[in-house]
Formats: C-alpha cells, structure tokens, sequence
C-alpha cells in the first residue's frame, strides 16, 4: 500500500520540524514525557518497536533506555527525519525499519522478522499514528498481534468529539487542494487553533509537551488525512477481548487531542 493523493506527508513535516524546531529544550522536555508515559515499563535489554516513528524521538529515548530498538513508517521521508533528530541527540540513528503501510501483511511480516526467533516485542508504542492509516481498528489489532506475552501496547489516539466530522472535512479539503493553498488553510487556522487551545486549557497554547512545536503540530493538525477517532470505551473495546488490560489512561489535554493508554498483555493472550 503506497500513500494516495489525499494522504498527508507526514515525513516532509517531520524533516522540516528536526531541521528547523528541534532545539535542545525540546529534546529535553520530550524525554521528560517519554519517561513518564514508560514509567513502570521495563525498557532495559527489551525489544521495543515503534509505529510510525516519525522523527524518531521515541525511537531514540526508547535506544537510552537499553532497549533493542526497531521502527516502521509508512513515509520513507521519516527514515531522513530520524537521522536528523539523531544527529541532534548525538544518537546513533542507524536504526532497523521497515517501511510501507502497517495494514499491509507484507509489510508486518518484514517487521516481525527484525526480531527473530520471537517475532514479537516487549513494547509495542504507537503514538498518534494508527488514526491516520485509513483502517484505524484493523491497525490496532494488527498492533496488538505483535505484543509478546506480558508485554506492554501504548498507543495514542484521537478522542470523539462533536468537532472531529467537521475537522475531518478540513483535512480532506487540505490534501485536495494545491499546494499553494495549503499555507493559506495553515494561515486561516493558525489564531483559531491557538485561541481555542487557550480557552480550553487556560495555557500558553505556544508551550506544547513531548518536545512538539505549535507551528509543525497546526500543520500536521489541518493536513493529517486519513483521520480516525474514537472514545475511550471504544480503543478498550477493541483491545481488551485481545488478551489485555488497561493499566493506564490519560485523557487528552483538548477535546480533540490523543487520549494516551497503557495496555498488558497477559501471558497466553492470542
């Protein structure tokens, strides 16, 4: 599965972002997150594979913590990224992925076969990606199928808000129009993202967690097409009758934003 017209190019944002917004305060503020969405989760000697690994910040946090790293992303351009955000952190960014569609069998095949003879990792991590497959439930229990027994699956995904049809609208007029109107888009929602944010949270809409930039993310925001979301009941609904249990949930920040969950497997799960 390649990516179609419509679907966003999340790699050149991810370049863009480790080339121009990258800054030391950033990696640090990331890392701080990083640890604490991991805490509790052995990470030491352990396999740890990331979905769309973007920039590969996660990838990388994950390699400090002695974990055996390993990345898929559907955009060959985030493989550019990583090396990028590698160099900032002086990382060693020579990094096995594969890259193509996570729906496609091929694909998770190569990707089961980085970590032979288990075929399966301790942490699978997913961060704010599986909603932009187009096939979102099908990607998380393809997710899923990937998690050794006891092993940890953290994702991230959109919650359901009465907005999320209109904003799905607003992604799909981004990737059908010309680039030379998509700034324009960008431009348009820039205040009304950061005013809403300011309204929601009482915060700083400029002062963003995980190491983000406000610029890079109302980009990824407006053009991030396929777009999924779902409620919470809805990501356990699917999850659970998988083997796991939820051991940890944090609501999103803003109505539309990811909801962050931590699940377990139990050992002799399918």
């Amino acid at each position: 599965m390649t990516m179609n017209l419509r679907q966003f190019d999340f790699g050149q944002n991810w370049i863009d972002f480790s080339r121009h917004a990258l800054t030391p305060e950033k990696v640090e503020q990331a890392r701080h997150d990083f640890l604490r969405l991991f805490a509790g989760i052995p990470l030491d000697g352990k396999s740890f594979l990331d979905i769309g690994f973007g920039q590969g910040l996660n990838l990388l946090f994950a390699q400090e913590a002695g974990a055996r790293i390993f990345g898929n992303d559907i955009n060959p351009k985030c493989e550019e990224a990583l090396r990028l955000t590698a160099s900032v952190l002086r990382a060693n960014g020579n990094v096995p992925v594969v890259i193509g569609s996570f729906l496609d069998a091929g694909v998770r095949s190569r990707i089961a076969a980085l970590n032979e003879p288990a075929r399966k990792f301790a942490v699978v991590h997913s961060w704010g990606v599986l909603h932009h497959t187009g096939g979102m439930r099908a990607a998380i229990q393809n997710a899923a199928s990937l998690v050794d027994d006891d092993g940890h699956l953290v994702l991230a995904i959109y919650n359901r808000h009465w907005s999320s049809r209109a904003w799905l609208s607003v992604k799909w007029v981004y990737g059908s129009s010309p680039r030379w109107f998509r700034p324009l888009l960008t431009g348009f929602f820039y205040p009304i993202i950061a005013g809403a944010k300011f309204c929601v949270t009482g915060k700083n809409p400029f002062r963003k967690n995980r190491g983000m930039d406000f610029y890079y993310d109302v980009v990824d925001w407006i053009g991030g097409y396929p777009y999924e979301y779902a409620t919470r009941e809805e990501i356990e609904l699917i999850v659970q009758p998988l083997g796991f249990s939820c051991a940890r949930y944090e609501a999103a920040e803003v109505p539309t934003g990811c909801n962050e969950f931590v699940f377990i497997r139990h050992g002799g799960g399918d």
